[in-house]
């Protein structure tokens, strides 16, 4: 998803990207992502690549979360260096801070607690790569590899089937299918309370292309989030009125949520000069457009 929405940004044109699809590299291969990034020696490589999903997905397959992204992340730090390509923008997830962190999440918590367990194969793959950037920066300081920690996302491209999806898509779906069906309810799950921060994806993609414009100025880990959340109940309602759905929600209370909150502090972003501009309901209407136009069909 990210990675389509960088191709998608305006500002992509003044690029010239090279953006292989899985049939045509598969990045678990170290050898081949490493052959590849010799022969196209790039100036700047982003790391969008990885196996991602929602609370389900994760619990389902773990091993995979871990294993998968862990190699991805290893394979495509290390085949940069390796090539000599001394500038990287790493994509990390704030699934790597702490379970009970205090809100809002700071960069140097990173690695200061317990995991949330219903992802925690995800998020450590995350830690290692953001930490490989590190490690390989303080060996040679001529390897300028940065770690962007955005906040959860949702957009155009994304995943809208429940056995994989997030929280924005998911609930797009199930009302959208509702909407459809006649239904007069839809089920949440938890109490909705929970609150959680999702960035519009094309936000998250001119926050890449900030990065890549202004490189030197850019914190070596840095959040990329908006600064506000809402609560699960709140992400139903508004996706209710940009459908147009008007049924009412049930909780089931013995489903899982993770964590009660997860809000970073965007306080370096800030500094840095940069600020998400979609709005919620406008980055829905999007999504849901996507998903009427293209998903669905």
């Amino acid at each position: 998803m990210v990675g389509q929405n960088v191709l998608e940004h305006p500002e992509a044109a003044k690029w010239d990207i090279v953006a292989p699809s899985h049939r045509e590299l598969d990045l678990a291969d170290f050898a081949a992502t490493a052959a590849f990034v010799r022969k196209v020696q790039p100036d700047v490589l982003v790391h969008a690549a990885g196996r991602v999903g929602g609370i389900q997905a994760n619990m389902a397959a773990p091993v995979d979360f871990l294993v998968t992204n862990l190699d991805l992340g290893r394979n495509i730090v290390l085949a940069a260096r390796a090539a000599g390509v001394r500038r990287l923008v790493n994509l990390g997830s704030s699934c790597m801070y702490p379970r009970n962190a205090e809100n809002p999440l700071r960069e140097e918590q990173i690695l200061q607690g317990e995991l949330e367990p219903t992802n925690e194969g995800y998020a450590l793959a995350k830690i290692v790569t953001a930490r490989l950037c590190q490690y390989i920066r303080r060996e040679d300081p001529a390897y300028d590899y940065k770690t962007l920690v955005p906040c959860n996302l949702y957009g155009r491209h994304d995943k809208f089937a429940p056995e994989h999806s997030h929280l924005i898509p998911a609930i797009i779906h199930k009302v959208h299918e509702a909407k459809v069906a006649g239904r007069d309810t839809v089920e949440i799950w938890g109490d909705g309370t929970a609150r959680r921060e999702f960035m519009y994806a094309g936000d998250l993609a001119d926050a890449v292309m900030h990065a890549l414009d202004r490189f030197d100025s850019c914190p070596e880990v840095m959040n990329v989030g908006l600064g506000h959340d809402y609560s699960i109940n709140e992400y139903y309602a508004a996706v209710a009125r940009v459908v147009g759905w008007q049924g009412r929600f049930v909780h089931d209370l013995d489903r899982p949520v993770g964590m009660k909150r997860k809000l970073e502090d965007i306080s370096r972003l800030a500094a840095w000069g940069w600020s998400a501009r979609t709005s919620l309901e406008d980055g829905i209407a999007k999504t849901y457009d996507f998903y009427l136009e293209d998903y669905l069909k």
